[in-house]
């Protein structure tokens, strides 16, 4: 079961406070759900993710995971836009790198949770940019089961890859029943995977949708999907829904 996540933020500004970025930014996310932040690059989501992770400190308000201010809270299963792999590193070493704690046997287990049984010992450069994806999928897991940071993982891959990709991430969620952050620019990401989808818009960002969704991503139909996507672009576009 994944932590409840509590995110008031009165504001986050850069250069010497003149340039804010968020403003009035309040979610409540639920244990175990997937909140998906759609909006343009540049909106300011990749900053809010590293606010959540504890990372950025430089903000008025408060970021509480299970409990704990998040530059306390365990650190959380980040993945980002790169794989970000270390290329003299095979893939169990990659795992067992960012966190001493985790065995050989039990990175071999998460290299197979994502469809790379018997590539434990190749280097990254003996996989593809799919199967690199996927190692980090896997590693992201190793460092904190139970909440993951996912900063735009979906990127510059074909629609097949990401479909499979995706797939992947849902199985990982049902495995592990995570709460998930996930960024993204692209409302059909969201529509397939998130039970949550915050749009941010503007400048400074602020939230201007909070839709909640029924259905298990993993049982949406491509209509739905194609329907809740529409819906997230209009919100994205300042369009009314």
């Amino acid at each position: 079961m994944g932590p409840e996540l509590t995110i008031d933020i009165e504001d986050k500004a850069y250069g010497q406070g003149t340039i804010t970025v968020l403003c009035d930014l309040h979610l409540a996310v639920e244990p175990s759900s997937i909140v998906a932040l759609v909006g343009p690059s540049g909106v300011g989501k990749s900053t809010l993710l590293r606010m959540v992770a504890g990372i950025d400190n430089r903000y008025r308000g408060s970021i509480v995971i299970g409990g704990t201010p998040a530059a306390e809270a365990p650190p959380a299963g980040f993945a980002f836009q790169d794989p970000r792999l270390l290329p003299w590193l095979t893939s169990i070493d990659n795992i067992t790198a960012v966190k001493s704690a985790t065995s050989p046997q039990k990175a071999a287990r998460l290299i197979a949770d994502v469809g790379l049984a018997g590539y434990e010992h190749a280097y990254p450069h003996e996989l593809s940019g799919g199967m690199q994806r996927r190692l980090a999928l896997a590693r992201a897991a190793s460092v904190n089961q139970s909440f993951w940071l996912f900063d735009e993982p979906f990127v510059s891959l074909d629609r097949q890859m990401v479909n499979e990709l995706q797939d992947q991430f849902l199985e990982l969620v049902a495995a592990h029943r995570p709460t998930v952050i996930l960024v993204t620019h692209l409302p059909e990401d969201a529509a397939r995977l998130a039970t949550r989808a915050v749009v941010l818009r503007g400048r400074p960002a602020r939230i201007v949708a909070d839709l909640p969704f029924d259905s298990d991503p993993r049982d949406r139909s491509p209509e739905q999907v194609r329907e809740i996507t529409a819906q997230l672009t209009r919100y994205a576009e300042g369009a009314s829904a």
